[in-house]
């Protein structure tokens, strides 16, 4: 009898090289080279903004967390997670989303299809209020907002380089002008 996805996810964790992410989206194990420096600005960008408008939240890069699946747990490795400080302050290495408040991924030619669709499902089902898709082949930011079921009620989309609302529990302008 063969492996199961689960075993072979634990597999390529284990032995995958440093700065490499493996995930499992929707029943799928997907395994990421690291980020390009492009893509690194961006996220330190969007982390540096968050900070100054609320110094209370922990900015997060390369923390792993369980989103429910379409079949088991999946485990992802969102660009960068919002959540309030010390709510990752263990020796886990796939946390619970609900303390979470917003995610955020950044497209690169490898991962994009998966943050556009597969993604979403997970973040929504999660619970997790705010989904910020930075799109950089498509020069947009997607604001996804009030999740529900395997869906986010609202998703709003603006052009790169424009001042972007973020709802709450975060209420402040996002200025993309830097991404």
């Amino acid at each position: 009898m063969g492996a199961s996805v689960q075993q072979v996810f634990e597999l390529f964790s284990a032995t995958a090289p440093k700065g490499w992410r493996v995930e499992l989206i929707e029943g799928e194990i997907c395994v990421t080279p690291p980020a390009n420096g492009e893509h690194e600005e961006i996220v330190s960008e969007l982390s540096g903004q968050i900070r100054d408008h609320d110094k209370g939240v922990g900015r997060y890069t390369g923390i792993g967390l369980n989103v429910p699946a379409a079949s088991d747990t999946g485990h992802v490795v969102p660009d960068l997670v919002i959540a309030p400080k010390g709510s990752f302050d263990d020796e886990e290495e796939w946390h619970d989303a609900s303390p979470v408040v917003l995610v955020a991924e950044v497209t690169s030619t490898s991962t994009a299809e998966r943050d556009r669709t597969k993604k979403i499902h997970g973040y929504a089902r999660a619970g997790i209020p705010v989904y910020l898709l930075i799109d950089r082949e498509e020069a947009e930011v997607t604001v996804f907002a009030e999740p529900s079921g395997d869906e986010y009620a609202q998703a709003h989309k603006h052009k790169l380089g424009l001042v972007v609302p973020l709802p709450a529990p975060l209420g402040f302008e996002l200025d993309t002008a830097e991404f």
